[in-house]
């Protein structure tokens, strides 16, 4: 069902102990996960928000975690280098599985659209592909100039898409192996000659539901980037051509960043961005420049998810509460008059 954007409003917190850093709802719909920088990785159920189950395995922060099509497995991906496989809905979760599957920060983890494949990307500029199953390496991916930010299957299972912090996105063949296209999102990164630093990066990537357009997302404008002055933005891509077809803006948000992007059913993107401007969710359809509307939330958020009923969106925020907020079902347009 088509939402209405405009009658988006927070109507669950969650509560933890510590500021939250990324989120993921289960296939299912049952359960929504989070990590936190206490180290630790959180499952709630939505039915009852105090129900609050907590994993603790990671020596570091967890940056990402992804779960399986049937919700029954989670792997959590951390600065120390670790994947770690859990059993998502135990009572008692304890971990399955350890792999060391990267030099430096996991940061970017996805599930392939038939559910045998887990993608992670990471600070050593390396993509790596993973047996879901069992844990087993099936492929490496090189190429990359900096750290690897997102990672992203097409939905026909034949490509995977890494995007990183110099703003390129290389779409890998599954089949090969290779890279066979290179995006440019050059407009996502900085660099600063006088503080020495790139700066910005491909943070989320998103493909249509048409698989028409590639959404990447980020920030620009980086004037002073260890001053964090900066805006949010996303551009939308033609998949077949590569060709750039928008630019989604936020004036205004001079200290913010698009953390995460994905498209509703209806190929509206959705964005979480947060920052000095505090938290926003912002809905961008295909034709749109400026967010309509852009939705504030109570403080700053870092990441979100979409609810497979399309109507829920989860935010991890820094304020140690994992918000929910609800878009209301668009009332049908009422049959013309004869």
């Amino acid at each position: 069902m088509k939402p209405d954007f405009k009658a988006a409003h927070v109507a669950a917190e969650f509560d933890h102990t510590s500021p939250l850093i990324t989120c993921r709802f289960d296939p299912t719909g049952k359960f929504v996960f989070a990590t936190a920088e206490d180290r630790a990785i959180l499952r709630w159920d939505l039915a009852d928000p105090k129900k609050k189950t907590v994993f603790t395995a990671h020596d570091s922060y967890v940056w990402a975690v992804a779960l399986s099509k049937d919700g029954q497995t989670l792997v959590s991906a951390g600065g120390d280098d670790t994947l770690i496989w859990w059993p998502a809905t135990a009572e008692k979760p304890e971990p399955q599985r350890k792999v060391t599957a990267h030099k430096g920060w996991i940061r970017a983890l996805a599930v392939s659209p038939d559910g045998k494949l887990l993608a992670s990307g990471g600070n050593d500029r390396l993509v790596k592909l993973w047996n879901l199953a069992d844990g087993k390496l099936v492929q490496e991916f090189s190429g990359h100039e900096l750290d690897v930010y997102s990672v992203a299957f097409h939905p026909d299972g034949k490509f995977l898409l890494s995007g990183d912090l110099m703003g390129k996105v290389q779409q890998w063949d599954l089949a090969t192996g290779k890279s066979v296209r290179v995006l440019d999102a050059k407009e996502l990164h900085s660099f600063n000659g006088g503080q020495q630093v790139h700066f910005g990066g491909v943070r989320g990537l998103a493909i249509s539901p048409d698989k028409k357009h590639l959404a990447c997302g980020g920030l620009h404008k980086a004037t002073n980037p260890l001053g964090n002055v900066h805006e949010p933005i996303v551009q939308r891509f033609d998949w077949d051509t590569h060709k750039l077809l928008k630019t989604h803006l936020a004036d205004g948000l001079t200290n913010s960043t698009v953390w995460n992007c994905l498209f509703h059913p209806d190929g509206t993107v959705i964005s979480g961005c947060g920052g000095g401007s505090g938290g926003h969710l912002l809905f961008w359809g295909a034709n749109d420049e400026k967010p309509a509307p852009a939705f504030k939330l109570p403080d700053m958020a870092r990441e979100l998810d979409l609810h497979s009923d399309g109507l829920q969106i989860a935010t991890a925020h820094y304020s140690k509460k994992l918000r929910l907020t609800k878009l209301a079902p668009k009332a049908p347009e009422p049959p013309k008059k004869a």
